[in-house]
């Protein structure tokens, strides 16, 4: 009887599958019980009960072990509500993020630690600073996904840039997500609906082309008295 051909490629060894997930369940948990610091490679591998030349098979670092961890705890993206107006979205999306920001707190964490620049080397791990860093850009392409997507669905939504015109993407991402993030890394009480209400209607009150009227901003500008 002729031999099966297989169709789909190689079959991924399922002891690697067992020692990579075992890595990352160990890592996750060190990650959200005590922080980036208890994140270490003799405490991974001692809870995963994995030898430390195996964890770099899977791992070029410890720092790529640490970003597969943080994108374990980064949620999926938010949904947009559809057909409703540009304010009740990014009202929505407000809420949305200042929930998950709350209830995840690691996300906050990731972010600091993207922004500081996480070193690659790892000593003893036989890596040097230019070894592929795949799980690092994984967990940003994550909370990308994660802050940005949701948005800027609604950026280039027909009434945005009817309303709005042209902008900076990141700019405004910064003015409507910044004093979320600013509340919880100041430990200044969180901001209640009232706020993330006038936060929206500031932003939009600030770059809208149109009056609430729907009269154009040039419009609605006071005209000058007669001489």
């Amino acid at each position: 009887m002729a031999r099966k051909v297989e169709l789909d490629g190689p079959r991924e060894d399922p002891r690697r599958a067992r020692s990579r997930a075992r890595l990352l369940d160990a890592a996750t948990a060190l990650l959200a019980r005590g922080g980036i610091d208890a994140v270490t490679i003799d405490a991974v591998t001692e809870a995963a009960h994995v030898a430390r030349a195996t964890l770099y098979r899977h791992f070029d670092s410890g720092t790529e072990l640490l970003a597969a961890a943080f994108a374990r705890l980064v949620p999926p993206a938010s949904s947009v509500p559809e057909g409703a107006p540009l304010r009740d979205q990014l009202i929505a999306l407000l809420e949305e993020q200042d929930r998950v920001i709350d209830e995840a707190p690691t996300q906050l964490t990731a972010l600091c630690w993207l922004g500081m620049g996480p070193g690659i080397g790892d000593p003893g791990s036989g890596r040097t600073a230019g070894a592929d860093r795949t799980e690092l850009h994984s967990l940003r392409q994550r909370i990308v996904a994660r802050y940005r997507e949701p948005f800027d669905r609604v950026f280039v939504s027909e009434e945005c840039r009817d309303r709005l015109g042209e902008f900076d993407h990141d700019v405004a991402l910064a003015q409507l997500i910044g004093p979320l993030v600013f509340a919880r890394l100041a430990t200044l009480p969180p901001l209640d609906a009232r706020a993330r209400v006038q936060i929206v209607d500031d932003f939009l009150s600030a770059r809208s082309r149109t009056t609430p009227d729907g009269t154009t901003a040039a419009e609605g500008e006071a005209q000058p008295l007669p001489r």
